[in-house]
């Protein structure tokens, strides 16, 4: 397989790629261990617990495009 070159995309550019890929991706398609998916449930249930904690995508996705940036 080619490696492909990103550099000439900014940060947020790469970000957008990164999401495309990983949501075109079905979810048999993305194996996890036993011990990742104890460690998914266990957020899954802590965030459940207490919603008021979480943070929207879209206000993560801009704090994490600052950071890069």
């Amino acid at each position: 397989m080619p490696t492909l070159a990103f550099e000439h995309l900014s940060a947020e550019q790469r970000l957008a790629l990164i999401g495309e890929l990983w949501e075109s991706l079905e979810s048999p398609a993305v194996p996890v261990t036993p011990a990742q998916q104890a460690e998914l449930d266990r957020r899954l249930e802590s965030v459940e617990q207490d919603l008021a904690q979480a943070v929207p995508w879209e206000a993560f996705r801009a704090d994490l495009s600052k950071r890069l940036t």
